[in-house]
């Protein structure tokens, strides 16, 4: 069964930035995409960012050059360096992984959270 563990969230001012990971294990094979989506409380979950084997890349509307997502193929590893962050990406922070060998399906991991502060 695939795990994933998020890590990085925090408390954080508005301004500042954050670097969030994300670890897979429990399977060797190497994920079709990996993603990040957020959910902020009343609100449904959005995307983020999304990263595919060929390197295709996809950012939510709201990133605006402020994110960058970045994988590492070889042990489904997922970055995502947050900076000019704002109260309004406050939320939890999920990791996403889609196989399309292997396990199969879709993953998701327990999440981490970001609060900014003003």
């Amino acid at each position: 069964q695939v795990q994933l563990v998020e890590s990085g969230g925090d408390l954080v001012q508005a301004g500042g930035s954050l670097r969030l990971s994300c670890s897979a294990s429990g399977t060797l094979f190497s994920a079709k995409t990996m993603g990040w989506y957020r959910q902020a409380p009343g609100k449904q979950r959005e995307l983020v960012a999304v990263v595919g084997n060929e390197d295709f890349i996809n950012y939510g509307d709201f990133v605006k050059g402020r994110f960058t997502i970045s994988r590492l193929h070889t042990n489904n590893t997922l970055y995502l360096q947050m900076n000019s962050l704002g109260p309004e990406d406050t939320g939890a922070y999920y990791c996403n992984a889609q196989f399309i060998v292997g396990p199969g399906g879709e993953f998701w991991g327990q999440g981490t959270q970001v609060t900014v502060y003003s």
